[in-house]
């Protein structure tokens, strides 16, 4: 199977927690449909990624990265590769080389989905990274900052630095519940 391929099957099968994330799944599914290169940096002007938020061996503190560009702090992630093979190894290989750690455990199962605006990514603006976001545990925390980024810090989940945007927030959030096994919302009723 192909990332396309696989990222397509992904979200078909994904249950969106709540009618935003849906309207984005459909989006998404569009979108590949539409694009055969939707998982390249080269499909303008959008495309998918992945992305993953890293917690600690005991669940309480979730690592972010104070991306060089963009000066506010994130989750690891980024562009899909011509090696990955799914969205689950672009997360985990962006987690890895981001973050200077030796293995992440991640979920397979998506935790949200983030359409969000990129200013310096293709000719075309606007232009949006559509960003499939995963959860995963580190198995040690020892860490090294990467060329993209200026500072790489352990955040306690309930603590997170000031100026974080909503979205990471959410996402640290949600992957909490995801770990602690708390249920997201109930999806509208008609939802598949």
């Amino acid at each position: 199977m192909t990332l396309h391929g696989d990222a397509y099957d992904v979200l078909a099968r994904w249950t969106a927690p709540d009618d935003e994330q849906e309207r984005l799944r459909l989006l998404y599914l569009a979108h590949l449909d539409a694009h055969p290169d939707a998982m390249s940096r080269s499909c303008h002007p959008d495309h998918l990624t992945a992305s993953l938020v890293i917690v600690s061996p005991d669940r309480s503190r979730v690592l972010l990265t104070l991306h060089r560009i963009i000066k506010r702090w994130l989750q690891t992630g980024g562009h899909c590769e011509p090696g990955d093979a799914t969205l689950v190894e672009a997360a985990r290989r962006e987690g890895l080389e981001e973050s200077g750690l030796r293995t992440i455990s991640v979920d397979p199962e998506p935790v949200l989905l983030s359409r969000h605006e990129v200013p310096s990514c293709g000719p075309i603006r606007p232009s949006h990274h559509l960003d499939v976001q995963f959860v995963g545990i580190a198995t040690d925390e020892l860490i090294a900052i990467s060329d993209e980024s200026d500072d790489l810090a352990w955040f306690d989940v309930d603590d997170l630095p000031d100026g974080t945007d909503q979205s990471v927030r959410d996402l640290t959030a949600a992957a909490t519940r995801r770990l602690r096994g708390i249920p997201s919302p109930s999806p509208s009723p008609g939802r598949r």
